[in-house]
Order: C-alpha cells, then structure tokens, then sequence
C-alpha cells in the first residue's frame, strides 16, 4: 500500500522539464474548454490528446494512471445512472412507477445528457491527472509565490503537504507491522488493530508537528519558508504545443455544436 507517490511520479515524468505556467495552461484551459463543450465529442477529444500526453510525453506509467480513473469512473458510473433514470424526456424508451409521486424512465434525451456528463467528468478528470502527475506541489509553491498569494497561505499549504506525506509514513510502517503480527487475521482483530492504528498515527503526527515547530525556531523561522526551485524559460515547442491544442480543442467545441450521442 502506498508504494506509488504522485509527488515521485510529477519528479519524474517527462515533463519535468517544461515550464509550470504552460502545463498550468493546458491543465486549466481544458476544465474550463470542457465545462464551455455542448456536446460530448469535445470533452472525449480532450481526455484522448491529455491522455496520449500523459502517456508517452510524460511516460507515466498506464496501470498507475489508469488506477487514478477507477474511483471516479465508479462515482460518475453511479452519478449518470442516476441522471439517465430521472432526468425524463418525450421519447421514452423504458419507463416504472413505483409509486404515485414518484417514476423512473429511460429516455433519448437523459441517456444523450447522462452521457454528456460522463464525458465531461473523463475530461475534466484527465486535466486534473495531468497537471497532477506532471507538475510537482514544489513548482506550483513557487508558482503561488510569484502569482503574490500571502506568504501566510503558502506556508500554510507547505506545513498540511508536509504532513500528509509524514501520516502517510506513519500509516504505512505500523500497518505493515500489524500485518506482520496478524493483526487482521478475524474481523474482531482488523477493528482493534484499526482503532490501534489511527491512535498511534495520531500520536505520531501530533509529535511530528512539534518536532517541526522546534526545528522552525531552531533556524529562525521569520514567518516565512524559503522555497528552493528555478523558473524554467518558455521553450518554443512546447508554447506552440499548448497553443495548438487549445486551439484545436476550441475548434472541435465550435464544429460539434449539440450533437448528440443518439
């Protein structure tokens, strides 16, 4: 468990390299090029160019960026069968009336907007993996510097982004420990280790916040942490690879209209 970091994957990836501003652009241009689409074929041509960037631009690993998609894929699942069920309609293809007040249909226009929605969440959800797995929190710190974000609120994010990772480590060094002594070997045992778990990764955390604090005044903290890290130039062919793609998108927004799936 926790063997895979999106933090060591964004230091990773083949665009480590490319200027934060610029993948900020197509990761944000995207949600809000996706939330503008009146159709579902731009969202969909969205999440297929992020996707082929991810993959062999960055060289993310698939199973690792496909595992990313399951617990939303699941929620939008369940979100669109619902939608497709009570959104209604004038061409009905299924309907039910379990009671007076309330009936359950299957129309043309819930299945064209329920489909519509779940091709805006893929992607949305492939914007978001992209900037995620492409820019590590260490540019975007240096990023919110330079946009004048108070020094307060990204010290703030700097201390809870440190501590996820320090409860992270907890978890994982006394889950395996409980493994390894059995510890969810019954039902009765998995709730008493679990108790036994959050206790102690409270407690760990609580004395990791207070080591930082020592550390802090031990260095003369001023109220205001010094972020290391360099703006990278904006290279040419990437600039013309964002531009071509929002381009692009935008014109496929343009040319679909409100075409439907049905």
């Amino acid at each position: 468990m926790f063997e895979d970091f999106l933090e060591d994957i964004a230091q990773k990836n083949g665009l480590r390299q490319v200027n934060t501003y610029l993948k900020l652009a197509a990761g944000t241009g995207a949600i809000l090029l996706g939330l503008l689409s009146t159709s579902y074929i731009a969202p969909l041509f969205i999440a297929a160019l992020l996707t082929f960037a991810i993959l062999f631009l960055a060289r993310v690993d698939a199973k690792t960026y496909a595992r990313l998609f399951i617990h939303p894929i699941w929620f939008a699942s369940v979100s669109v069968a619902g939608i497709v069920l009570i959104y209604g309609g004038s061409t009905v293809f299924w309907s039910w009336d379990p009671l007076p007040w309330f009936s359950l249909s299957i129309t043309r226009e819930s299945i064209n907007q329920g489909f519509f929605v779940f091709s805006r969440i893929v992607g949305g959800m492939s914007a978001v993996c992209f900037i995620a797995l492409t820019t590590p929190m260490t540019d975007l710190f240096i990023v919110m510097r330079q946009c004048r974000i108070p020094d307060a609120v990204i010290d703030l994010a700097m201390i809870i982004y440190r501590t996820i990772f320090i409860i992270v480590d907890q978890v994982q060094q006394i889950y395996n420990a409980q493994v390894m002594r059995l510890g969810y070997s019954t039902f009765r045992e998995s709730i008493y280790s679990f108790a036994s778990l959050c206790g102690a990764v409270f407690i760990a955390s609580w004395t990791a916040g207070e080591d930082l604090i020592k550390a802090m005044e031990a260095r003369c903290y001023d109220g205001k942490f010094a972020l290391l890290g360099e703006t990278r130039p904006v290279e040419r062919i990437p600039l013309f690879a964002v531009m071509a793609f929002l381009s692009l998108s935008s014109l496929v927004i343009i040319c679909s209209g409100n075409m439907t799936i049905i």
